[in-house]
């Protein structure tokens, strides 16, 4: 069965463009078919705010794997291009986010989908807003849109002019 997964790709060091370029890279032989393409945002660091501000960027990928395959994929992603666990919410130079695996909600040990963080994160609802804006949550039922409109987060999210 074909199922639309949305990721969030985050990175803020070395070159940003390049990393995110190689990651999708990466998912689209590994993963899926990429369907969609956000714009790349720029946002001050989240949670551990002395760092490099990210460049985040959502991406919709048609895939055959399961959410446990996805994530394993993922994650060797994340190594093959040099991500290295430091601290949470640190510096890195890949980070790959499962969001959504199509309408599934997901609850094993390492994995849960929707990604529980989701509707409280505006850099990663701005750019899923560009390509997904009607989707629903899964569990909570609503857009979005709907859920940037309630969101408690007000750091700012800028696009990258490319």
């Amino acid at each position: 069965m074909n199922n639309a997964v949305f990721l969030l790709l985050g990175t803020n060091l070395g070159n940003l463009g390049d990393n995110l370029a190689a990651a999708i890279h990466h998912i689209g032989e590994r993963v899926g078919k990429i369907v969609r393409v956000s714009s790349h945002y720029r946002t001050a660091a989240w949670g551990k705010t002395d760092q490099p501000e990210f460049c985040n960027q959502v991406i919709e990928v048609e895939t055959f794997s399961s959410p446990e395959e996805v994530l394993t994929q993922v994650l060797a992603i994340e190594t093959l291009l040099g991500r290295e666990r430091k601290e949470k919410w640190g510096e890195r130079l890949i980070d790959i986010d499962i969001l959504y695996y199509g309408d599934r909600a997901v609850h094993s040990p390492g994995l849960i989908i929707p990604h529980p963080q989701l509707q409280n994160r505006r850099f990663t609802l701005v750019p899923l807003c560009e390509i997904a804006p009607d989707f629903v949550h899964p569990v909570l039922h609503k857009t979005n849109s709907e859920l940037l409109e309630q969101c408690p987060d007000q750091l700012a999210v800028h696009k990258v002019e490319e």
